[in-house]
């Protein structure tokens, strides 16, 4: 008995390992080897052939920014609900990758029937039974053609890409928390500037209104100084409105209210950020998790295309048990009261109207589908990367040449206010320095919120932000 089951299990063991799965090849990345030509180019120049992005906590150094992301990472539902959606799939491939391995289990079961004697044929009543217990493997699908082990390998593949898509909820999650924050620090800056501003005007006014009172000033200069204040007064409304506004969204984000010992935060003049070298464009298709995502995708379309081949094949399903059975339970395990069973079972399709060759073609058009959605993904992250290498160094020129407008700014602002005071100009010319410094203010705030901003999508494009750099979890 021992010789015939020996081959048989070597046979089966053999031709299991058969696989109809197409060979994997990473589809050619239809970008570029290098950034394009201009400021993108020279931004990535001082970066390495194989930059690595920092940690999402050595990346953004305010202390309270730091804070708010734990936070959130803690308590955000979206992210809660992709992390559970991990958890989801995983628990398919498990489903799945187990029709690989028979299932073994033990019954017992037991009947007592009483038959009327006019049913039988004696006359007299008769009462009957039978008990038994098996142990055995219930249609259990030996996996000749790899079908079984396809459906696996796309589970996998599947559970792989949703471990990315969460990967790069994360740091969505974190580059959104970055742009709020960042956007409640300009806010609150435009505030305070506003703020210094409407003191300036009414001290002006004030200054005016004492001049027009004793005859030196006109009604014309009276009116303007009136104005500007008015005007400071409006834009001061308008930030306290978008400050409370940012607040708010910052709430919804972290999942919950901000903490009570909340760090102060670093001003949007200090080194709020560190600096993330670009490396290649080829680093990108290791790094980002939704191209990885989109990969693992590829390789679970290419599983199904091995699934469809295989259904053409025969399927052989073997059911067997052995155990002991009798018409009385204290007979049960008795010499002679042993059972069993092998019932083996062989399907092979004919003819099924072309279902299964159509069910073969459907799932090499998924794979093509598969690959231009790959590609896509490529490009968009390209020109992702791309745009915010070309934003880098137009926004540190741009925030120069505001920082040298600021300093004339307040120069003619000075020596307006001096002229004014010395009788030699008209409230006119002090108004327009004092205008030109408050928009000259608020420009270098909105030119650093827009410099910080683009640094951040910058990292997010690059796919940073997490320790593993995007390998796929092991099972």
């Amino acid at each position: 008995m021992k010789r015939s089951v020996l081959p048989l299990a070597l046979a089966v063991s053999l031709l299991s390992g058969c696989s109809l799965i197409p060979d994997y090849e990473r589809p050619q990345a239809p970008v570029a080897q290098a950034w394009p030509e201009g400021p993108a180019a020279q931004a990535a120049a001082s970066g390495s052939s194989a930059a690595e992005v920092l940690e999402w906590n050595s990346f953004f150094r305010d202390p309270a920014l730091r804070q708010l992301m734990q936070v959130a990472l803690d308590n955000n539902r979206d992210l809660r609900v992709a992390s559970l959606n991990v958890d989801a799939y995983r628990a398919l491939y498990r489903i799945q990758r187990s029709e690989l391995f028979p299932s073994v289990g033990i019954n017992g079961s037991g009947t007592r029937q009483r038959t009327p004697g006019d049913l039988n044929g004696t006359g007299e009543p008769q009462i009957s039974g039978q008990y038994g217990v098996t142990a055995g493997v219930n249609a259990w699908e030996v996996d000749f053609f790899g079908r079984l082990r396809s459906l696996s390998e796309q589970a996998l593949q599947q559970y792989f890409a949703t471990e990315q898509a969460a990967r790069s909820a994360q740091i969505s999650l974190v580059s959104s928390v970055a742009a709020a924050y960042l956007q409640w620090q300009a806010d609150q800056t435009l505030l305070k500037v506003t703020q210094d501003t409407l003191k300036t005007f009414e001290d002006s006014y004030a200054l005016t209104q004492r001049s027009f009172d004793v005859g030196v000033a006109d009604a014309l200069a009276l009116s303007q100084a009136r104005t500007a204040v008015d005007s400071a007064r409006v834009s001061l409304t308008q930030y306290q409105r978008l400050v409370e506004l940012d607040r708010n969204a910052l709430v919804q984000l972290i999942g919950a209210e901000l903490p009570a010992d909340l760090p102060q935060g670093l001003d949007l003049d200090s080194e709020v950020l560190s600096a993330v070298p670009a490396g290649l464009p080829s680093d990108l298709l290791q790094r980002r998790p939704d191209l990885l995502g989109a990969e693992f995708q590829l390789k679970a379309a290419n599983a199904n295309i091995g699934a469809a081949r295989a259904a053409f094949f025969p399927s052989i399903t073997l059911t067997g048990n052995a155990g002991t059975s009798s018409s009385e339970l204290s007979g049960l395990f008795d010499a002679g009261s042993g059972s069993w069973l092998f019932q083996p079972q062989i399907n092979l399709p004919i003819f099924n109207a072309g279902r299964l060759r159509a069910n073969l073609e459907y799932a090499k058009l998924q794979e093509q589908i598969q690959v231009a959605q790959y590609e896509k993904a490529v490009q968009v992250a390209f020109r992702e990367v791309s745009d915010s290498l070309a934003s880098r160094t137009i926004y540190e020129q741009q925030l120069k040449a505001q920082r040298e407008l600021l300093n004339a700014s307040e120069t003619y602002y000075n020596l307006a206010d001096r002229r004014y005071q010395a009788g030699v100009d008209s409230y006119l010319t002090l108004l327009d320095a004092q205008r030109q410094l408050f928009s000259a203010r608020q420009a270098l705030v909105t030119s650093r919120l827009a410099q910080l901003s683009s640094e951040v999508e910058l990292y997010k494009a690059l796919g940073g932000g997490w320790s593993d750099k995007g390998q796929p979890p092991q099972e």
